[in-house]
């Protein structure tokens, strides 16, 4: 699928940063926390409110909705046309990257 070959071609490399599944997809965690995924034909990141505001102004940007009538607020999907430019790309991977290592780490919950 041409969706996780782009993934796996700008997931960074870098010692925090996690790969897991989510919804079936391959996804990047820092500290439990999701930052980037894959879903269906989509890649998405996860921005600040600032960020995710200045990301919605781009052409063909929309925020990730999983589930119809589910959006995941801090998470927005990559248009087809930025997932073709590689250094604008990186950056914004770059920008949710920071964001989500400045959050608390996620707690593992227990199983009751």
């Amino acid at each position: 699928q041409k969706i996780i070959e782009i993934y796996e071609s700008v997931i960074p490399d870098h010692p925090l940063v996690e790969k897991r599944k989510m919804f079936g997809y391959p996804c990047g965690f820092v500290n439990r926390n999701m930052f980037l995924g894959t879903h269906n034909e989509n890649m998405f990141i996860r921005l600040s409110e600032k960020d995710k505001n200045e990301f919605l102004s781009l052409p063909d940007s929309r925020q990730f909705e999983p589930i119809p009538g589910r959006i995941m607020r801090e998470y927005v999907i990559i248009p087809a046309w930025l997932l073709e430019k590689k250094e604008d790309l990186n950056k914004w991977i770059q920008r949710s990257l920071d964001y989500v290592s400045s959050l608390p780490p996620k707690v593992k919950k227990k199983k009751s």
